[in-house]
């Protein structure tokens, strides 16, 4: 998927349709002379739907259509006949996809499931009959209900990828290498900041035919959690992962400083993120001897003590399947 089809954003107008009339009609029929009321209910207007499926990755298909309106129900007629139900329109999201009010920004709900359904706006109710009217004393109701109008408003679609693997770390720390190293997706790659402007999907192959899936999530930056930069836009895609890869290159100035600074930028945005299982990778490596490596191992002991780290080259292949095989293991604690 190229990045310019990879749609996590966007912002859509609903109508709901309108409820059908009630029908005010009065039974006529040869040799019956006052047969009374008979009007019909009218039909209700149709359901705007949020539905899931597990088969969509992007909210593409919302980029050239941003209008969605259900059908109006039906008026009633004679002989108490009900007016047909107006059409719902289901929109159909991928997984992971938080649903907003636009105008209030507030979460309405989340699609998590694969054929999920979620009714953001109800149809109108259609209008009851003249006959639901008549009683002892008024034998021939000449009026009926009118259907009661749908609704409208724009809603805001957020997708948060879900991924069992998140790639975290600044810009230009070699994250869109890694993953074209360990699966077959293709990001861009270039040496300057912010080449990776939306999240990248790969399946890693595991041994004996099994797999995961990594993501690459946009670097991120110090003051992320505030929204500098498009921290909030990036930042989102990570509650989903069941576990994070951070990666820091070996020619970083304070490798312990830029850890900190990320995790604390994780903190700030959701502090559950820190709950979840976190693997350092120190990328990079080829340019590095072995005696380099041994002396930053020991160095790093002290402040990597409670968190399980190693010294990877996506280029030289140093350390990949160690890697794998370590992403594998606390994947299936």
């Amino acid at each position: 998927m190229t990045e310019g089809n990879f749609v996590d954003y966007v912002k859509v107008h609903v109508s709901s349709g309108n409820g059908g009339k009630g029908s005010a009609h009065l039974h006529r029929e040869k040799y019956v002379a006052k047969g009374g009321p008979d009007g019909g209910d009218g039909g209700r207007g149709g359901h705007v739907i949020i539905k899931g499926n597990k088969n969509l990755w992007t909210l593409y298909h919302f980029k050239f259509k941003k209008h969605f309106k259900a059908g109006h129900g039906e008026h009633g007629s004679k002989n108490r006949s009900t007016g047909a139900d107006g059409a719902d329109v289901y929109m159909e999201v991928p997984l992971g996809t938080v649903v907003r009010d636009t105008e209030t920004n507030k979460v309405l709900f989340e699609i998590t499931e694969d054929q999920e359904e979620k009714i953001i706006l109800e149809g109108g109710m259609g209008g009851r009959g003249n006959w639901h009217f008549k009683s002892a004393t008024n034998q021939t109701p000449r009026y009926a209900q009118p259907g009661i109008p749908g609704q409208e408003t724009q809603i805001t679609l957020e997708l948060k990828v879900l991924a069992d693997v998140g790639l975290v770390g600044f810009p230009n720390a070699g994250k869109s290498t890694l993953l074209s190293v360990v699966t077959s997706a293709k990001p861009k790659i270039a040496n300057y900041e912010f080449t990776t402007l939306k999240p990248n999907l790969g399946i890693v192959e595991y041994r004996d035919f099994r797999s995961f899936v990594m993501a690459d999530i946009p670097g991120i930056i110090e003051g992320a959690a505030e929204g500098r930069g498009l921290g909030h836009y990036f930042l989102r895609h990570i509650e989903r992962n069941a576990m994070l890869l951070f990666l820091i290159p070996a020619d970083s100035n304070d490798i312990s400083q830029e850890y900190a600074i990320l995790l604390d930028e994780l903190r700030r945005y959701n502090p559950e993120l820190l709950d979840k299982d976190r693997l350092v990778a120190i990328s990079k490596c080829d340019m590095l001897d072995e005696e380099l490596i041994a002396e930053m191992r020991d160095d790093m002991k002290e402040d990597f003590k409670d968190v399980p780290y190693m010294f990877i080259s996506s280029i030289s292949q140093l350390g990949i399947q160690e890697l794998k095989d370590k992403l594998w293991e606390l994947l299936n604690e």
